[in-house]
């Protein structure tokens, strides 16, 4: 039992920063209606910034360049909206389903080569926010990844705070359910875009912060969890907020129990996505609409 609990441990520490991660692509899909095929790319740009901020600012302690790498990833996620997609929603732009496809994988293509240009092909590790392992009792769970999940789900919940608890959040949500509805009322559904494409660029941002220290930083890290992200957000369904945490959760603890228990331990590792992907062909073999999904009116 005490494996069984050990990689249940694992599970939830890795699926809330799947969730993380998956929740900022549900905000920018809910918001602007768009896939952003983009949004690893964010995430290796966390990573790159906790670790070249921590290397111009040696004092700093590794938790506190977290924000500071989502602020950075949400201003330059503002700028691509407002310079590239904005012009779509204002009409201007004849086949606007084709072109957020085509600029969102164009700009994928660009911050991937622009990094293996500037950084090169190397790995590279902030340093690490607790050295050691931490004694839970009946498990015993690296200090970077508990840290790492316990970050997680106070950003999580500052944000569901945001959503349900602010003005903006409910602005968000009123665009989210019918555009033409909330500008009735006032709200400016282009400014709404440009928040949600910052604010989802922001939140993959800091996953990839988070984990940069128990994994290395390379120009193309972010296409393994992007590739999850568009999983557990079609698996929560397409727009649900409790849809893309539950979602993290079950392929963290799928993932990670399939690994422990595959006769064959030499191959496990290898198998690892193809866990998650099973219970995802489960789901949406009998519940098409993912777990938390609503029928179009």
């Amino acid at each position: 039992m005490s494996y069984f609990w050990s990689l249940g441990a694992t599970g939830v520490t890795m699926g809330v920063l799947y969730a993380l991660m998956a929740l900022g692509l549900t905000l920018i899909f809910s918001i602007l209606r768009v896939i952003n095929f983009a949004h690893g790319e964010f995430y290796m740009l966390g990573g790159y910034a906790s670790y070249f901020i921590l290397n111009a600012f040696t004092g700093l302690h590794p938790l506190l360049v977290i924000p500071l790498a989502g602020l950075a990833t949400a201003l330059l996620g503002l700028v691509f909206e407002l310079a590239f997609l904005r012009p779509m929603h204002q009409g201007r732009i004849e086949r606007p389903d084709e072109y957020a496809v085509l600029i969102t994988f164009g700009l994928s293509f660009f911050l991937l080569n622009l990094a293996l240009a500037l950084f090169g092909p190397y790995p590279h590790r902030p340093p690490s926010f607790f050295e050691g392992t931490i004694d839970l009792g009946i498990v015993r769970l690296s200090a970077d990844r508990l840290t790492a999940s316990v970050m997680a789900l106070i950003l999580l919940g500052l944000l569901l705070l945001l959503i349900n608890r602010t003005w903006l959040g409910k602005a968000l949500r009123a665009v989210s359910q019918d555009k033409q509805a909330a500008a009735v009322v006032g709200i400016n559904s282009l400014v709404m875009n440009s928040a949600a494409f910052a604010m989802g660029a922001g939140l993959a941002a800091m996953a990839g912060a988070l984990l940069a220290p128990s994994f290395f930083v390379t120009p193309d890290v972010g296409a393994v969890p992007s590739i999850r992200s568009y999983v557990i957000i079609v698996l929560g369904g397409m727009g649900s907020i409790q849809g893309s945490i539950l979602g993290g959760l079950l392929i963290g603890l799928v993932e990670s129990l399939g690994v422990g228990y595959f006769p064959d331990p030499s191959r496990a590792l290898n198998y690892k996505t193809a866990f998650g992907l099973v219970i995802f062909a489960l789901v949406l073999l009998f519940r098409p609409r993912g777990l938390f999904g609503r029928k179009e009116a």
